[in-house]
């Protein structure tokens, strides 16, 4: 038995070992659960004896309902029926109001929920143009749709719920999530975190510059990086760096232009608080000594040009918060086989981004990273694909949606068992004998011949299976 008194150097012992991957191989796992299996035959009697102890279960009411997982169920049929949650609350964000509110707001009432939807304050025209035309299409008595800041986010909060889901901030997920353990509210958890894309040695050209360009439009073309699935931060090979830099000049030029702030192809900062906030992230003096490319800022017009950063320090906050905004740092590696440490040394993103094509990196990136989901070759087509869950792992997030996965996120599925009244199995009833015992054994273990021998009286209880009784 593990004792408490070690418990921090136990678990820490547990995740080093988790993190060597022994527990995902498949060998792995099917020799627990034949470990698992032999407790049961080895210790059947120790079990019986401590049930009769604790409980005061006859051995075969326990052999029943706890010592053998049953395997049969004779003329009974199941099926799984979705059911709604009921009245349900949706938070939406402000980086994109509209499909950040219509989609999980789809889900809710295809699933036959009533849903409260809370629009973000922090984009005002769509909140305003969602609020007023929303209950012009649905049924007002079904859905309802509030604007406002948090004092409003507040009071709903502390209203009781049979689901909530979130999209936003890790920071304020939590207080949605301490808010519904008040009434044990399930909840969906859209988040966000530090998306990385790593970039390998990619030997044609034609396959360098669409890794570019798809780079450059997945952290400057996403609401200039204010999405939670943009590009956060870049990881390559040392030698491939300046090289990569000097693509990625070209191509920001070629989408955005000499002066980005007048091709209008790159939206603004939201507000001046998250301004700000990327302001500072620039203002620490290692890391403005690591821009290599803009860095220019327009406060009026609430503007940061595309940034290239190579190599900010790592213990900086560039490099620890989720940037949100149009800085793209570069982290330099040895081989590119170091950013699986490099992933799994940090907190789980929402999403990994891998430009390769070598199939053991890719292997390597499924098997030995965590995240939401990992996209291969490209940046945010994973939101497009319907057919996909969407959502995190960790602190990235907390269950999924789109598509048929918004149905069963605002779903209870109901489980339904049909039991005909034509057969039974009497032995399952006490009082409680050897022949019962035989039987059930014989039932539980689809041992069909050995049943209809046992019924017949040809086959004897074998020896010390059945004692009436244990003393207490």
């Amino acid at each position: 038995m593990e004792s408490v008194g070690d418990l921090e150097r136990d678990l820490e012992g547990m995740r080093e070992y988790y993190s060597q991957g022994k527990t995902k191989e498949a060998s792995w796992r099917k020799s627990q659960l034949k470990g698992l299996l032999t407790l049961l035959k080895e210790k059947e009697e120790d079990i019986f004896k401590a049930l009769k102890q604790d409980l005061g279960k006859h051995h075969v009411e326990a052999f029943r309902d706890e010592a053998i997982l049953p395997k049969i169920a004779v003329l009974s049929t199941a099926e799984i029926v979705p059911e709604p949650l009921g009245l349900v609350l949706i938070f939406s964000s402000w980086n994109y109001p509209f499909g950040l509110s219509l989609e999980p707001l789809i889900g809710a009432i295809a699933a036959g929920n009533t849903v409260v939807l809370k629009l973000s304050e922090l984009a005002p025209a769509c909140a305003s143009l969602l609020a007023n035309t929303i209950p012009n299409f649905v049924d007002n008595k079904a859905v309802k749709v509030f604007q406002g800041g948090p004092t409003v986010a507040e009071q709903l909060l502390q209203q009781k719920w049979d689901k909530i889901f979130f999209t936003g901030s890790a920071r304020t997920g939590r207080l949605v999530l301490s808010a519904a353990a008040k009434h044990l509210t399930p909840v969906t958890l859209e988040l966000g975190g530090k998306c990385p894309a790593v970039v390998d040695s990619l030997s044609s050209s034609f396959d360098r510059k669409a890794a570019v360009k798809r780079i450059v439009v997945g952290k400057y073309g996403a609401c200039a990086g204010q999405a939670c699935i943009a590009i956060d931060y870049i990881l390559a090979e040392r030698k491939n760096i300046s090289t990569l830099v000097e693509m990625m000049k070209v191509i920001i030029k070629e989408m955005f232009g000499g002066n980005p702030i007048e091709s209008h192809s790159i939206a603004r900062i939201i507000n001046k608080q998250h301004f700000l906030r990327l302001k500072n992230l620039l203002e620490d003096p290692n890391v403005k000594a690591s821009i290599v490319y803009g860095g220019s800022l327009d406060e009026d017009h609430l503007f940061i040009e595309p940034t290239i950063l190579v190599d900010p320090p790592l213990e900086a906050a560039i490099m620890t918060e989720e940037i949100f905004g149009p800085l793209l740092p570069i982290i330099s590696l040895e081989k590119i086989e170091d950013s699986i440490q490099f992933l799994n040394s940090r907190p789980k993103p929402l999403a990994i981004y891998c430009f390769t094509k070598n199939k053991s990196l890719e292997r390597r990136m499924i098997s030995e990273t965590s995240s939401g989901g990992v996209v291969f070759n490209d940046a945010i087509i994973q939101y497009a694909a319907d057919s996909l869950p969407f959502g995190g792992v960790g602190e990235s997030g907390v269950g999924r949606y789109h598509g048929k996965f918004s149905f069963d996120t605002f779903s209870h599925e109901k489980a339904i068992t049909r039991r005909s009244f034509l057969t039974d199995f009497w032995f399952r009833y006490p009082p409680w004998n050897a022949h019962k015992w035989q039987l059930l054994e014989c039932a539980y273990n689809s041992d069909y011949l050995g049943l209809l021998l046992v019924i017949l009286g040809l086959k004897k209880p074998r020896r010390g299976s059945y004692q009436p009784a244990y003393s207490h």
